[in-house]
């Protein structure tokens, strides 16, 4: 198969206005292409024109600490003439690195195809971009699972939200670039070869891939959310019942003391409190205090309403240690 001789120009950064003039001078460039080109951000999209197509993306990169993703703008200019003109965001990742290599050192069929199937690979690439970030966050969904069910606390439920707003952000961002793969298969004209439109199908695959995973995660986020406020609802439950014993316990005991504490005068009649004049009257009424509370506590007990209580005071004092 003859090798074809393709052009492809990478520019990083927007802050050069006369360079992206010149650029479109020397590519004969369409006026809208180089506005959509430095509009950021800008929703995924595919643009045909006379003698060249635009495409423009999102990719993904993930953090370097912890979880979460950063975003950039890449913009393909596919020429009918065999070139690719790339234009990224300022930024210090290189998503196209492993393009590179392959070029650099042969690897693969980029060197047998044209720039059509360079568009692809690096359209791919991008694409792939998204499991290692979704990789990230299906780790920590596990990790909030247990969390929820152990040991829920606000921090918990703000990482939860915190989660959802960015599966949606990628939701947003996976959504136009799969149809604007559709765009390129289906709609392209001669832009892309036959052959090339076989692996831009696989490309669209993976888009739905990602559609898929990013889908399920945020059902797995929504349920989490149901299971922390259930969590938290049995948590509260387990609070207002030890409350209720507590309460239970101290009632016939605030009787009593409410009974003896009425001023009453024995001397005038003999049923005015004659308990009053007894020697051992005041140890008598704390010790039947006393025999009234315990026996509350066994009957509580054996009906099992102290079963979660040293549960729920180790729970309380680690979040307070936390905090």
């Amino acid at each position: 198969m003859e090798n074809p001789s393709v052009s492809w120009l990478d520019v990083r950064g927007l802050g050069s206005e006369e360079i992206l003039r010149e650029l479109g001078q020397v590519f004969h460039l369409h006026p809208l292409t180089l506005e959509d080109v430095v509009n950021v951000p800008q929703r995924p999209k595919v643009e045909p024109y006379a003698d060249h197509i635009l495409l423009i993306t999102r990719m993904v990169m993930p953090k370097a600490t912890g979880y979460g993703f950063e975003t950039e703008q890449v913009s393909f200019i596919l020429g009918a003439a065999g070139y690719l003109l790339t234009v990224q965001e300022e930024g210090e990742h290189d998503t196209f690195a492993v393009v590179r290599e392959r070029i650099r050192t042969g690897k693969g069929m980029i060197r047998n195809y044209g720039a059509d199937y360079l568009t692809y690979a690096l359209l791919d690439t991008i694409v792939d971009g998204f499991f290692p970030v979704l990789e990230t966050y299906g780790e920590r969904l596990e990790e909030l699972e247990d969390e929820v069910v152990v040991n829920p606390t606000r921090a918990t439920l703000a990482e939860i939200h915190q989660l959802k707003r960015d599966l949606l952000s990628l939701r947003r961002l996976i959504w136009p670039l799969r149809d604007a793969v559709n765009v390129l298969i289906r709609d392209a004209g001669d832009f892309f070869s036959a052959e090339v439109r076989v692996y831009l199908r696989d490309c669209y695959d993976h888009t739905v891939q990602v559609m898929d995973i990013v889908e399920t995660y945020r059902e797995v986020a929504s349920g989490l959310m149901d299971v922390y406020l259930s969590a938290i609802g049995n948590k509260m439950n387990e609070i207002m019942k030890f409350l209720t014993v507590i309460s239970t316990i101290f009632i016939p005991l605030t009787f009593i003391a409410g009974v003896y504490g009425m001023n009453f005068d024995p001397d005038k009649s003999p049923w005015n409190m004659p308990e009053l004049a007894w020697y051992w009257g005041y140890p008598f009424a704390l010790g039947l205090m006393l025999v009234i509370a315990i026996a509350l506590v066994i009957f509580f007990k054996r009906r099992g309403w102290f079963d979660n209580f040293a549960v729920l005071v180790t729970d309380r004092a680690e979040e307070n240690l936390r905090v």
